[in-house]
């Protein structure tokens, strides 16, 4: 759900809750992120060592979902599962994560009545009536996590600061009643919050991730210069941190190149004109919808030289100095301006911590040598249309896994 800030009051407001949110549970970020993808190598490993295959080959993109949803779930909503638990028809996190996937699919596709609107009432494909029924599933799943946090409270069973997660957080700040922002209720407002938060968080972070991996797979030359870096900032002594990820500037590069090649979200979410403007030529009245074109401008030849082609070394050279803040018009993977991406801090160190722990950990190929398809499937966060699939193999001691 969506609500548009109606005055310059309420946005102060709204921007002194984000802070406070943003602040209180900062702490909780990378540490849970690290303990998630810690078990996410761990499983791995299990994995290689379990095969009754060699070389083993594993569903890289099915275990990245499960890594990015617990993370998502446990800072949102402190929920932690186990891999398996996604699998396990008509469970919670299954249930869930169906939805979240679905309202990903959903979302991209295109719906006969937005071009011709009078059929509408038809519903001809059958969307509007899925979207519904996602809809409302999804609001089940999290009205439930709602109703436990506010049990939790009302038993005093909340903990410290250190272990309240993101929801405790909005419960904290936000009074209860029915006209809180625009209208809406504080229970509506937190629902809406984790339910962007984890679409943005979860099903977008696997999904350039898993990009980047098909990237480097159809690339052996930069994925070895990636490990090569890896291998001489960090070592093969112990695993790459957090704080190493500043050190790793080629890594940094790729993470950019895959965002330019495949952001999150291929179309802005809908703007609108505020003043009568001029782009490209075509006079824009005041008050027109606007979505912006990111793949577009990702892949402008006006700007990008050669840009199709998966060339990381752009980032160290001629366009170094752009970042993903939505600051440089020709490169804004998650937006620009207060409608950006939510989950931007959390998504990007999930991104590279894990990244560079799988280049670090294992040796990768693609499956009996053949390139890994890049076909674009349907949906909002532009993801892979077929699971990417990959042979590993451990490249550090046993002893680190």
């Amino acid at each position: 759900m969506l609500w548009q800030v109606s005055s310059e009051e309420e946005k102060k407001e709204e921007e002194e809750r984000d802070t406070r949110e943003d602040e209180s549970a900062k702490q909780l970020r990378a540490t849970e992120s690290l303990l998630q993808v810690d078990t996410f190598i761990k499983g791995l490993q299990s994995f290689y060592a379990g095969s009754v295959d060699y070389p083993a080959k594993v569903n890289i993109s099915k275990l990245l979902e499960s890594l990015t949803f617990n993370i998502s779930l446990r800072t949102i909503v402190g929920k932690r599962y186990r891999s398996s638990t996604y699998d396990k028809e008509n469970s919670e996190p299954w249930r869930y994560k169906k939805a979240i996937k679905k309202a990903l699919y959903l979302s991209g596709i295109f719906v006969i009545s937005d071009a011709i609107p009078w059929l509408e009432w038809l519903d001809y494909q059958g969307h509007v009536s899925a979207m519904k029924n996602t809809s409302k599933e999804l609001d089940a799943v999290i009205a439930n996590w709602l109703e436990e946090h506010l049990k939790k409270r009302t038993d005093g069973e909340v903990g410290s600061e250190s272990e309240s997660d993101f929801m405790d957080v909005m419960i904290s700040n936000l009074a209860e009643g029915p006209d809180q922002i625009s209208g809406y209720s504080r229970d509506v407002i937190i629902k809406a919050t984790a339910l962007i938060l984890t679409l943005t968080g979860a099903g977008s972070t696997a999904t350039t991730l898993t990009w980047a991996l098909s990237l480097l797979l159809n690339n052996p030359a930069v994925l070895k210069a990636a490990q090569e870096e890896l291998d001489k900032q960090v070592g093969r002594e112990k695993w790459v941190e957090e704080s190493d990820i500043q050190k790793l500037k080629y890594l940094q590069a790729i993470v950019k190149e895959t965002l330019r090649l495949y952001p999150p979200g291929p179309l802005t979410g809908i703007r609108e004109a505020m003043e009568d403007c001029s782009v490209g030529g075509y006079d824009v009245p005041k008050g027109t919808r606007l979505v912006v074109n990111i793949w577009k401008l990702h892949r402008d030849p006006r700007v990008w030289e050669n840009p199709n082609e998966f060339q990381p070394d752009r980032f160290l050279t001629t366009h170094a100095d752009l970042d993903f803040r939505g600051q440089n018009m020709e490169f804004i993977p998650f937006s620009s301006g207060r409608r950006s991406c939510p989950a931007i801090n959390l998504g990007l160190l999930v991104v590279h911590l894990t990244l560079a722990r799988i280049l670090q950990g294992f040796d990768l190929t693609t499956v009996a040598g053949l390139p890994v398809d890049m076909v674009e499937g349907p949906g909002i966060a532009l993801p892979k249309e077929n699971p990417l699939e990959a042979v590993i193999k451990p490249r550090l001691g046993l002893e680190l896994y």
